[in-house]
């Protein structure tokens, strides 16, 4: 019998997406969400609605690229040594998903589902009642020397984009970034296709003011576990309980948990980005969110300010912050010459990613009145919105725009 009330578990731009969505398909829903909006990675990311990363970071390049990538070498990508128990059994699904097969379909299955993440978003952000919430269009990736221009463009040249496509920048384009930097870039290529978001937590509110305005319920409580009988319960920390006839886990990093409580193997894990905003700049606001790869560190500029945003780290969701990155991101905007409070807002949170680097969006095989969409990695805000109208299209019993096999979480209790 197909459920007409549901829970969403986790308030992330995934589940607010989500919620709002079922509700207008007619099901009575309530939002359960810890209530702390810079806790997840909605909060702190860079805004970014990334069509063009259509190739999983699952792949023998990946694997190739590791030493030279690390942070103590200077790179974006580090490990808590203390949370080991969490990622080396993830590393070794994530070694093991990189072979060339695995990559083709991840690429293939990434293709089909980005292709419809920016007109998805569209009809939100016009849905919600805050069309401005899609911003500019296009993205900027930059280089500033002949060494790295000449390695990033070929690297370019050879990479799928999907719907995305990207053009040389021009003189007069890179020489407009000698007014708020030390120097203008050397290089650059332009996208189409992508866009950005007026501010990731300015969505997010807006997707929740439409959902409460429409009737929806927001519970601020953390989930300790899901039980399945007559009905779905959500129990929460400190006892109290809420049920419905079905519910959608959207918890993003912490979605592991209540997947294995329902039998089910999530390999999730807390893929930690950081990121400084200063409210005080001379960014222009002309300017594209702009990829500086030789620095590994993206600089977009929202309502609110200017934000920067780097590193890749592995470990517990919930540790502490690593105050040497926000140094490193400060440091790194200083040798540009990008004036940025010394003083700035810092933050850390985690994307949740699989190994295969696919999310999960589908309908639990033995407990049909569960679905689930989490495990986004780098791509929760771009894929946000297509996900709530695929998750609505299993609601409904409809088939959904694209194929969902290859996002299955059965894929990780199956030999591959």
């Amino acid at each position: 019998m197909q459920p007409k009330s549901y829970l969403v578990i986790g308030g992330g731009l995934v589940g607010a997406a989500s919620a709002l969505r079922l509700q207008a398909a007619g099901f009575a829903v309530t939002l359960i969400d810890p209530g702390d909006p810079r806790r997840g990675a909605s909060f702190g990311n860079i805004g970014h609605i990334a069509a063009e990363q259509v190739s999983p970071l699952a792949s023998r390049e990946s694997l190739r690229a590791f030493p030279k990538r690390l942070f103590g070498l200077g790179g974006p990508l580090d490990f808590r040594w203390r949370d080991a128990p969490l990622w080396l059994p993830w590393a070794a699904r994530f070694i093991a998903a990189s072979g060339p097969a695995r990559h083709a379909r991840g690429q293939a299955a990434l293709t089909a589902i980005l292709a419809q993440a920016l007109p998805a978003w569209r009809r939100l952000a016009e849905f919600s009642g805050s069309p401005d919430v899609v911003g500019r269009e296009g993205h900027a990736v930059v280089w500033m020397s002949d060494r790295t221009a000449e390695a990033g463009r070929r690297s370019w040249d050879g990479a799928a984009t999907g719907s995305a496509a990207f053009r040389p920048m021009s003189t007069d384009e890179l020489e407009t970034y000698a007014d708020v930097m030390a120097r203008a870039p050397v290089a650059g290529i332009r996208f189409s296709g992508t866009a950005q978001v007026s501010e990731p937590q300015a969505a997010r509110d807006a997707l929740m003011a439409a959902f409460r305005t429409r009737g929806g319920e927001v519970v601020h409580a953390r989930v300790e576990r899901l039980s399945c009988g007559a009905r779905v319960v959500a129990h929460l920390e400190g006892g109290p309980c809420h049920e419905a006839e079905g519910a959608l886990v959207a918890a993003g990093a912490w979605a592991g948990r209540l997947m294995r409580g329902l039998g089910v193997d999530a390999p999730v894990i807390g893929e930690r980005g950081y990121s400084v905003q200063s409210a005080e700049h001379g960014w222009d606001e002309a300017l594209p969110p702009t990829v500086f790869e030789d620095h590994s560190m993206v600089v977009s500029r929202f309502t609110s300010g200017l934000r920067a945003s780097s590193f890749v780290e592995f470990g517990s969701p919930d540790a502490p912050g690593d105050p040497r990155k926000w140094r490193a991101l400060q440091q790194r905007l200083s040798d540009l010459g990008i004036r940025f409070s010394p003083d700035p807002d810092r933050w850390v949170g985690p994307r949740p990613t699989l190994p295969d680097y696919l999310p999960a969006i589908g309908r639990l095989e033995h407990e049909p009145r569960i679905l689930y969409a989490f495990g986004h990695q780098h791509l929760g805000l771009t894929m946000a919105a297509i996900t709530a109208e695929l998750t609505a299209s299993l609601a409904e019993n409809r088939d959904p725009a694209i194929d969902l096999k290859p996002f299955r979480i059965e894929r990780f209790n199956r030999r591959q």
